[in-house]
């Protein structure tokens, strides 16, 4: 195993979250719509009995468990690299659902529940007649530090089943950068990039990066379509090179670097560097008392996964300061997507979506008529959106938010234009991006799932709309 940095300071470089989830028995494989991706791999290692919930005993047990594989050499203290090498045994793999060092390369699996309320949810009305045979490639993979969403698959599925249904088009779901080349795209017609976050066309070759981010700009510009969903606009605000630069020289696995971490830090009551097998059951029943909050003596799955943040404090990546312009690291992207994301109402926010272009074919579904959802619901960077460049389909209605959630807003956009989806021209190309999208649930939406088969349907140019920017 090669030397590593501490692993303290790797975490707070790393973006790695355990915490702060949602139930995970709403969401995908990470537990869905929040940072918390680890909190489902150490339910199940610490649900010994499987039972759907976690005890005391249960807990303290896989501490010592730990600790035991730790001490290899039985001398009844551990320090953090002994901790992070046991618990490599335990957990051999990054998670989905939450941050990832290195970006999703691997493909992730819907929920079958999921997919068949999407199904259910299908469009009875027809799509748009294709002007031929369509093929649109849904790009899943994150960037370095880009956090991994859950409902990335429930995307995808989506994708395909919209297109499947009626003959729209074909769907290819790829995780892969090495099909980003101007030779594979030739046989697409429209990308959607599926909540692809931090610098996702990047990695540690330099040439091959320029090269990917140049097949995917001429790909829009040469007449072909580009669908964004959610965190497609949390993309290339981040310092690409240092991200790459940490990746390549970060060890593989983030639960048990993060767990190391903070088990080293939190268990280490005299500061010697160690963590004695006394220290650590302290620590497992002290964030079980923090997460048994009803005093039960068992935790269930989704209250573990919501709790876990009061015993492992969520560890965020700084981001560039509102996201000013200035940070921009690839400013093209910035501009074909849209905008990008400053800040998020967490899941299950309500929010008033009005419509912006009651006309327009895309918006036809919503019948001009205003309507609530529960999501997590981006805003842009002040200097990143305007309506001068994009045409507004729908946007939240700012004036029915209350006082107390438009407070959880640092630095609200000065003139209160928070969109949510929106189409424009790039190049001879197209451009649709639907913010929605983070939780599963909005997949399973009839009217949101016909908002977006049209919106990929702009994209493929087999539905015209305005598309002239809202302001002039």
């Amino acid at each position: 195993m090669r030397k590593k940095k501490s692993l303290g300071a790797i975490l707070l470089v790393t973006i790695v979250s355990l915490s702060n989830a949602q139930p995970p028995g709403r969401g995908g494989q990470g537990g869905g719509r929040g940072r918390g991706g680890m909190a489902t791999p150490l339910f199940a290692a610490l649900d010994t009995d499987k039972d759907g919930s976690v005890s005391r005993a249960e807990m303290k047990s896989a501490f010592d468990a730990w600790f035991s594989g730790a001490d290899t050499a039985k001398a009844g203290m551990v320090s953090e690299d002994q901790l992070l090498n046991g618990l490599l045994t335990v957990f051999p793999a990054p998670a989905p659902g939450g941050f990832n060092v290195w970006g999703n390369s691997q493909p992730m699996v819907a929920r079958q529940p999921d997919v068949d309320a999407m199904m259910a949810a299908l469009p009875t009305v027809p799509g748009a007649k294709p002007a031929r045979a369509r093929k649109v490639l849904v790009f899943a993979h994150t960037g370095a530090f880009g956090f991994v969403h859950a409902s990335i698959p429930m995307a995808a599925k989506t994708v395909e089943a919209l297109g499947n249904k009626g003959d729209l088009w074909s769907t290819t779901v790829s995780y892969n950068l090495a099909d980003i080349t101007a030779a594979n795209l030739r046989q697409y017609d429209a990308i959607f990039l599926d909540s692809t976050t931090a610098c996702f066309l990047d990695d540690t070759d330099a040439a091959a990066t320029k090269a990917r981010r140049a097949a995917f700009l001429d790909f829009v510009r040469a007449g072909k379509g580009i669908v964004g969903i959610h965190a497609a606009t949390d993309s290339y605000h981040w310092d690409c090179a240092e991200q790459s630069k940490v990746a390549a020289a970060t060890p593989r696995n983030d639960t048990a670097h993060v767990l190391a971490a903070q088990i080293a830090a939190q268990a280490d009551q005299n500061g010697d560097k160690k963590v004695s097998r006394e220290e650590m059951g302290a620590l497992a029943d002290s964030w079980f008392d923090k997460i048994d909050t009803d005093k039960s003596g068992k935790v269930n799955q989704a209250d573990f996964a919501a709790r876990l943040a009061t015993a492992v404090p969520p560890v965020q990546m700084p981001r560039q300061p509102n996201g000013a312009s200035t940070l921009q690291q690839w400013p093209e992207f910035n501009r074909l997507i849209g905008g990008f994301f400053k800040f998020h109402w967490s899941d299950p926010q309500l929010i008033t979506v009005k419509i912006d272009d009651p006309k327009s074919p895309l918006t036809a579904m919503f019948h001009g008529e205003e309507f609530e959802i529960h999501d997590e619901t981006y805003t842009f960077a002040q200097d990143s959106f305007s309506r001068k460049n994009v045409h507004v389909l729908t946007s939240i209605d700012y004036g029915k938010m209350s006082d107390a959630d438009k407070a959880k807003e640092k630095d609200p956009r000065v003139d209160k234009d928070y969109a949510l989806s929106y189409i424009h021209r790039e190049g001879k190309g197209r451009v649709f991006y639907e913010g929605h999208g983070h939780n599963e649930r909005v997949y399973a939406n009839t009217p949101m799932l016909e908002h977006i088969r049209a919106g990929i349907q702009y994209a493929l140019g087999d539905l015209k709309a305005d598309d002239s920017p809202s302001a002039k």
